[in-house]
């Protein structure tokens, strides 16, 4: 199995093929019908993001339907805008940070409804174990 450089368009299609073989993702998700989500990342030239992106998941009861990777414009168009700096979307793939409580914290900023990502804390737990069967390398880790 190849790794994938976070993030890049074979990623982003790894972690759609990853979400939708999650069985806790899909039992958890049965309700979810609030509409895409996206997952952005402001620009970090040094490790060769040289400008914001995005990653675009279409997700419907328990399904996600696409990803692909988008701008920060296409990216503020979803209903639920999660950002955070590539440091600490990497903290949450290797399960270091949760996502709930990246936001709380402040790490990861939250345009859309706070009691309605609450109610589906679960599912954004399925989300985050799904992108760590994603095999990743990280474009700030050092290069064997």
């Amino acid at each position: 199995m190849s790794t994938h450089d976070f993030p890049s368009p074979p990623w982003v299609a790894a972690y759609l093929d990853a979400i939708n073989a999650s069985q806790e993702y899909r039992a958890a998700s049965t309700e979810w019908t609030h509409g895409c989500v996206a997952l952005v990342m402001p620009a970090q030239p040094g490790i060769g993001i040289s400008e914001d992106v995005g990653i675009w998941l279409d997700l419907d009861r328990g399904v996600c339907r696409a990803a692909k990777l988008v701008t920060r414009v296409e990216a503020q168009q979803a209903p639920f805008v999660l950002t955070a700096e590539y440091r600490y979307w990497k903290q949450i793939i290797r399960k270091e940070l949760g996502p709930i409580a990246g936001i709380m914290q402040r790490k990861v900023g939250l345009v859309g409804s706070l009691p309605i990502v609450v109610r589906f804390i679960k599912s954004a737990e399925a989300l985050v174990d799904a992108a760590t069967r994603v095999p990743t390398r990280f474009l700030d880790d050092a290069k064997c």
